[in-house]
């Protein structure tokens, strides 16, 4: 069985329902989805750190921390996409989903693309 657990920078409550969060730094929390087999599980929301608090690589870390392997965000700074590479999460890019929900059916029917950190990406 493969688990995956997914976290799309959302809007304040959270959950499927909640609009992606155009910059994954500043947003309001994350919505957590857990993914097995290609089915989603458990939704839960994680509070994003204060972004002054380690610049950056506070959500980084604070995902990795929370055992998240893969991030749907709309865009963000090669640092940040370089730590979550070296965290050993994944990063696609989800700008055209409307919901976390729509964001995480785009990225199990393999309709988004993954971040590249050799290219250039828009700012966090």
């Amino acid at each position: 069985m493969s688990k995956t657990l997914i976290a799309i920078p959302s809007d304040a409550p959270g959950g499927l329902s909640s609009p992606v969060g155009a910059h994954f730094g500043h947003c309001a929390l994350f919505t957590l989805v857990e993914v097995e087999d290609g089915q989603m599980g458990a939704v839960s929301t994680l509070a994003n750190p204060p972004h002054q608090q380690g610049g950056c690589m506070a959500p980084v870390n604070h995902l990795a921390g929370n055992g998240v392997n893969v991030l749907i965000a709309g865009g963000m700074g090669l640092r940040p996409l370089m730590g979550f590479t070296q965290s050993g999460i994944s990063v696609y890019h989800g700008g055209q989903a409307l919901t976390a929900g729509d964001a995480v059916e785009r990225f199990l029917k393999g309709e988004l693309d993954r971040f590249d950190p050799n290219a250039t990406c828009g700012g966090h």
